[in-house]
Formats: structure tokens, sequence, C-alpha cells
């Protein structure tokens, strides 16, 4: 939920600077800018009129004059004047940038670097005039940015050209490499990784494409065309979907491995007397699932499906078979 709310804030905060740089701009062609459906561009500009300075009065608030045809802002709050960092809020702000460049795909590495050293240099400035003796922070400029991967850049550069992809990609839930073309969406940052969303042509559906098993890319000539309803705002960030086809795991979990539900997409159903966790998992092939819950051990039980609790049996029943004939399983 908070990185739901993290981008919506963030498209919020960046809609007043756009809406005043584009006086005037239409609904439909402000919404194409934004990444989000016409709708949603609604939504969000009745939600900025409760939004402003302390006091939420008149002179306060935000103001703004739209429809479907024109919109302009009439009054910003000063939300568009640069803002004047404390040491404190410098620092903050370093370490977040520092956080976001190294996420592949999110920021241009040099760009994001040469922020950096100029914060770093202006936080120098704060605590050298407040009399901190600091010394300017002149190590930030000297740095080399580090490489961008070839097709993290490429899917950055698709997606500003509005272009669609050819994309080899690491499937970690099939354990298999395959080959997408797909539409980009927009960019997120879900559970501390990066993802490319994007309409997948093959699977007829938004996907979540995490920037380090994107093994190669290629920009197409084509332009990128998603179906209107997949660009919604909250589209396909849910990495695991209430998709029927997907197969659903019963899982009891013994309360010493309690933390492979925040390891895992799993969801917790119910707490037993003996403290033991029911979960549900969704899987793509039994052979994953199967490899997965047995590397748990004793701490994660199958409670169905029937298919995958007979694997799981089967491929414990063939490891045993290997120890006994090696002789591990002689009784001492």
């Amino acid at each position: 939920m908070s990185s739901r709310l993290s981008v919506r804030l963030s498209r919020l905060l960046n809609m007043i600077p756009y809406f005043i740089a584009h006086p005037g701009i239409g609904a439909a062609a402000a919404a194409a800018d934004l990444g989000v459906t016409t709708r949603q561009l609604m939504i969000d500009l009745n939600q900025l009129w409760m939004c402003g300075l302390p006091g939420y009065g008149p002179g306060d608030l935000i103001d703004l004059s739209f429809s479907e045809e024109s919109i302009e802002v009439t009054f910003s709050a000063g939300i568009e004047r640069p803002l004047r960092l404390t040491s404190t809020e410098a620092t903050a702000l370093l370490v977040a940038l520092r956080s976001i460049a190294d996420m592949p795909g999110m920021v241009d590495p040099t760009a994001a670097h040469a922020a950096i050293a100029k914060i770093e240099s202006a936080i120098a400035k704060i605590e050298s005039a407040s009399g901190g003796g600091s010394e300017p922070a002149a190590s930030g400029q000297s740095r080399t940015p580090p490489a961008e991967a070839p097709a993290v850049a490429t899917v950055r550069a698709a997606l500003a050209r509005g272009r669609a992809v050819d994309l080899v990609y690491y499937s970690a839930s099939r354990d298999v490499v395959s080959e997408r073309r797909a539409d980009p969406i927009r960019i997120v940052l879900v559970d501390d990784n990066s993802y490319l969303q994007a309409w997948c042509r093959q699977a007829e559906g938004v996907r979540l494409f995490r920037f380090d098993r994107i093994e190669a890319a290629t920009e197409l000539a084509e332009a990128s065309q998603p179906p209107e309803h997949a660009t919604e705002t909250m589209a396909g960030l849910d990495l695991f979907q209430d998709d029927p086809a997907v197969p659903v795991a019963r899982l009891r979990i013994h309360p010493d491995h309690a933390w492979v539900l925040d390891q895992y997409p799993m969801h917790r159903v119910a707490v037993h007397p003996d403290g033991t966790l029911e979960a549900t998992m969704r899987f793509a092939t039994l052979d994953w699932m199967a490899r997965l819950v047995l590397g748990f051990g004793p701490g994660v039980t199958v409670l169905g499906p029937e298919g995958l609790v007979a694997a799981v049996r089967d491929r414990s029943n063939a490891a045993l078979a290997v120890y006994e004939r090696a002789g591990y399983l002689e009784e001492r």
C-alpha cells in the first residue's frame, strides 16, 4: 500500500509545475503526458483542491480551473518555488537520491550522480556558513557514475520515445528465459526493486519486468500502444494477481519459518492454536514450487493442491532413495 501511495503522491506533487508550464492544456493531452487515464487525472485534480499550506483556508489551498478542454493553475500555494533546504533535509535528499540511483532503470545514472555532486557541495557550503567548518565535498564531483546496463538504457530510451520493445527476460517464477514483445507503460518501484510496467503481447496482460532480470532489450520502430485499461494508475502493480488460471498452493508454516511470509508473495489466511500459520501462494509450475518448498525443509508443509503434494512427496522419496543407496541412512 505504501508504494502505491508514494506513486500517487509523486505524481500529484509534479502536476502543479507541469500545469504551470502548460497553461490551458486539455485533459486528454495532459493525461497522456502524465501516464494516466483521463478519468484518473480528473480524480487527481479534485484531490489537489484539498492540498496546500497549513491553515487550509482561502489563500492556503491550491486552486485550479479545469475541465476536459482546459486546465489552469490559479493559485499554486508556492509549490513551484525552489526549495531552500536545511543541512538535515539536504542530507536526507542525498541519501534518497543515492538509493534511487542504485536502482536500475529509475533514473539516468549520469544525471543522478551529477545531482548528487551538487547536493554534496551545497551541504558543505551550508555547514561551512553555519560554522561547521566542513570542507566542500569535492569527491562527489570527481566520481565516475557506474555504467548503465545496455538493456536498461534501451528500455528507458524506448519508454521516453513511446516505442515498443523486444525483451529477453528471465522469469524467476518459471525458472526460464523467454522472449517477450511489450508495450512499455511506466517504470515503478515495488518492494525495493525497479520494474518496467508494460503490456505483454504474449500474455495479453499487464506485467512487471524486473530490470535486473532483463537480459537484453531491443527498441522497435513501432509505437508503444498498450490498451487504455492497462494504463490505469495501479494496474499491474501486484506481482501476483488473482488470476484464476494460476494455481494456488496452500501451505502450513512452522512459527520458526514465519519469515518466509516477508520474503515471498504469500498471503496469510489463518493462525492455528499451535502457532503454525496457514498461507497461500500462487505459482507458475509444479516443478518450481516443489523445489521452493523442499528448500524450506520441515518448516513448511504443503496442504494442497494434491498435484503439488504429490510432487513434493515424489521428490522427497527420490532424494531419500539416493541417500539410502549411498549408505547415509544405514542404521547405527
